[in-house]
């Protein structure tokens, strides 16, 4: 039987080791020149062209891009960002349908990451490890909505624009953060939405606050991604605080691709962590 893990591009991977894998690219459309955020894409280019544009949005993947990226296989387990700010979890479920009803044998499973980057990162992997163990997939569904809810993304934007001029974030809180070398630290909600939490004055103090709101969610050393843009300096310290403070041993760090480097603009940086394993694998 084939398995396919399959993310759209907000997940920044464009592989993962030993397992079949793909992603479907969502797109920036910059002065109405479309980027899709694929292999090919060029990240500074995009950013160049975002600092120089006059105007930007964002697309998701459609159906057809889903059911391409399914590649015939057996078993498929898709990941999208959040439904909670993109439709590419709706396009995923429609492509899931067609898929199925002209596969009656095969199966998808979508699952929802209310969030993005980091932690969409972890889900993959944690797919990976469950498939690689050899489960099969109705244990692997049910394994990875537990792990789902086992983790969390937390955040510090060194501007809001972008998510203010898409509706994403109040035009009001996105004013004068980048003028005044604001960070904002926030978290994925519940619901799949951006949650800021506090402002902290650049990256000495965000980092802290976010070790801080990770102690009150009950972090005791789980497993860490970390993704930025554009600054490894912060994602360095950031890995160093969380060994410092919590003895953390993972920490794998990525950089932004296309979508995740459009809404965490340059500076930012995202952290996701699990709190305990569901099941042994």
């Amino acid at each position: 039987m084939k398995y396919q893990i399959v993310s759209d591009s907000a997940s920044d991977l464009l592989e993962l080791a030993d397992i079949n894998f793909s992603t479907v690219p969502l797109h920036i459309v910059v002065d109405g020149t479309d980027f899709a955020d694929d292999a090919r894409l060029s990240v500074p280019n995009l950013l160049d062209k975002l600092r120089s544009g006059k105007s930007s949005t964002t697309a998701c993947p459609s159906p057809d891009d889903w059911i391409s990226a399914f590649q015939d296989a057996d078993r498929v387990f898709c990941v999208t960002i959040t439904s909670g700010l993109s439709g590419s979890y709706n396009s995923a479920v429609i492509a899931k349908d067609i898929y199925e009803e002209r596969h009656p044998d095969r199966k998808v499973y979508i699952i929802d990451s209310l969030a993005t980057g980091s932690k969409m990162v972890m889900l993959c992997e944690k797919l990976r490890e469950l498939i690689l163990a050899g489960h099969d997939a109705e244990e692997i569904y049910r394994q990875i909505k537990e792990y789902n809810e086992h983790c969390f993304l937390y955040f510090a934007l060194a501007s809001l624009d972008n998510l203010a001029r898409n509706g994403r974030v109040s035009p009001i809180l996105a004013k004068g953060i980048k003028i005044l070398g604001i960070r904002i630290v926030g978290t994925a909600s519940t619901e799949g939405m951006l949650e800021p939490l506090s402002k902290c004055r650049g990256d000495k103090r965000s980092i802290p606050a976010i070790i801080e709101y990770m102690k009150e969610k009950g972090y005791q050393g789980g497993r860490v991604v970390i993704t930025h843009n554009g600054n490894h300096d912060a994602a360095m310290e950031l890995k160093r605080q969380l060994k410092t403070t919590f003895g953390t041993r993972s920490g794998e760090i990525h950089r932004t691709r296309g979508l995740c480097s459009y809404y965490a603009e340059p500076g930012s940086i995202m952290l996701a962590f699990d709190l305990s394993p569901v099941d042994p694998v």
